[in-house]
C-alpha cells in the first residue's frame, strides 16, 4: 500500500503578527511544495526520511519515542530542529481525525521543496501533506475544512502556539484574505503579482518573535495596540488595491507595512538589506514575510523581476516563486 499528498508553503503578503491579534492577513499559497509519500514498512516502527535536509528518524510506534541517528531525541533535547520536524510528522500521524492510527510499521519520505525556517509554511505543508497521505492510506474520507483544522491542531500541539493561517493556505491554495471570523476567503487579483523571495542563512523562531512582540504589547498598550490596529487597516486597503488593479498603491502598502513591522522590532539587519536592494533594483514593494528575526523577505517586483532576482542573488539566497491556485492534493 502506498499514499501520495503533497501541499504548498505560502507566503504572508500583509498582516504577519497583527493576524495573532485578531487583525485580517493576506497570504498566497507558493508554487514549493513539501510531498509526502507513505508506504507499509518491514518492521514495526515508523522511519522517515527527508533527504533535503539530511534527516533519518525513527518514531516508535508503542512509546512515541523519536530517535534520529541512533540518539534519543524528546526530553533531552525538546528544540533540536530535526526532532521538531518529526514531531510534526509524528503528531500529524496519531490523529483520531483519521479514523486509524499507526498499528504496523511505515516507510514515510518527505520531499521537500520549500527552503526551512523561512517563513514560507514548511512545516504546515508538512504536516498537511502527512494528513492528507495517512488520510489515503487508511482510506478516511476527510473534508478540507476538517484537515486544514487539524493540522492547526497539529502545531499547536508542537509549537504551543500557532495562527491557523498556514494550513489553511497549504489546504486551499490560492490567493487568501484571511480573518478568524470566516477563515480563509478567496480573492481574485486583477493583476499579475511577480514576487521574488530573498532568504537569508539565519532562521526566523516564529514561538519567540511573538512572544517579543506580545512583551511590547503588555509592556507599551497605547503604542503597540494601536500599530496592530494599523496593520489591519493596511491589509484591508491591500485587499481593496489587489482586487482592483492598483500595481503602485499595492507596493506603497507593502512598504508601509514593512515600517510598521520594523516598529514591532522583528526586522533584522539582514532582512533589511535584502529589502531595500529589492527596492532599488526596481521593486515596487518589499517586506519580511512571516515572523522576521531571519528567515525571508518578499518583493513585488511587476516588469523588473530579473533585476530583482539578481540583485538579491549577489547578497543572499533569492528565487522566485509563482502562486499555486491547487491547494493539497492526494
Amino acid at each position: 500500500m502506498t499514499a501520495r499528498a503533497s501541499a504548498p508553503g505560502k507566503a504572508i503578503l500583509f498582516g504577519e503578527h497583527s493576524v495573532v491579534y485578531g487583525k485580517p492577513a493576506i497570504a498566497v499559497a507558493v508554487d514549493k511544495r513539501a510531498n509526502v509519500t507513505i508506504r507499509e514498512g518491514n518492521d514495526d516502527s515508523i522511519h522517515v526520511k527527508i533527504p533535503e535536509l539530511d534527516v533519518y528518524g525513527v518514531i516508535d510506534i508503542e512509546t512515541g519515542l523519536i530517535s534520529l541517528e541512533n540518539d534519543i531525541l524528546g526530553q533531552e533535547n525538546p528544540d533540536t530542529f530535526d526532532a521538531g520536524i518529526l514531531k510534526f510528522i509524528k503528531s500529524a500521524l496519531f490523529r483520531t481525525e483519521l479514523g486509524s492510527s499507526p498499528d504496523h510499521g511505515m516507510d514515510i519520505t518527505v520531499d521537500l521543496e520549500i527552503p526551512i525556517g523561512a517563513g514560507l509554511g514548511s512545516s504546515a505543508a508538512i504536516t498537511v501533506a502527512t494528513l492528507a497521505a495517512a488520510a489515503r492510506y487508511y482510506h478516511h474520507d476527510l473534508s478540507l475544512e476538517t484537515l486544514a483544522l487539524t493540522a492547526h491542531q497539529v502545531e499547536l500541539e508542537v509549537q504551543g502556539a500557532a495562527s491557523p493561517l498556514d494550513t489553511t493556505v497549504s489546504t486551499h491554495g490560492g490567493f487568501l484574505y484571511f480573518t478568524h471570523e470566516s477563515g480563509g476567503v478567496k480573492i481574485k487579483p486583477a493583476l499579475e503579482m511577480p514576487l521574488v523571495v530573498g532568504y537569508t542563512s539565519q532562521p526566523g523562531n516564529t514561538g519567540l518573535l511573538v512572544q517579543q512582540v506580545r512583551k511590547l504589547c503588555n509592556d507599551h498598550p497605547t503604542i503597540i495596540k494601536p500599530i496592530i490596529g494599523l496593520m489591519g487597516n493596511v491589509t484591508n486597503h491591500a485587499r481593496e488595491s489587489i482586487t482592483h488593479g492598483e500595481e503602485e498603491r499595492v507596493g506603497e502598502l507593502m512598504n508601509i507595512n514593512q515600517g510598521l513591522l520594523d516598529a514591532l522590532g522583528v526586522n533584522t539587519d539582514e532582512l533589511s538589506r535584502l529589502i531595500y536592494h529589492a527596492r532599488s533594483a526596481g521593486a515596487l514593494g518589499s517586506k519580511l514575510t512571516g515572523a522576521g528575526g531571519g528567515g525571508s523577505m518578499i518583493a513585488y517586483c511587476p516588469g523588473k523581476t530579473r533585476e530583482v532576482l539578481e540583485e538579491l542573488q549577489s547578497i543572499d539566497n533569492a528565487f522566485l516563486v509563482g502562486m499555486s491556485r491547487k491547494g493539497v492534493t492526494w
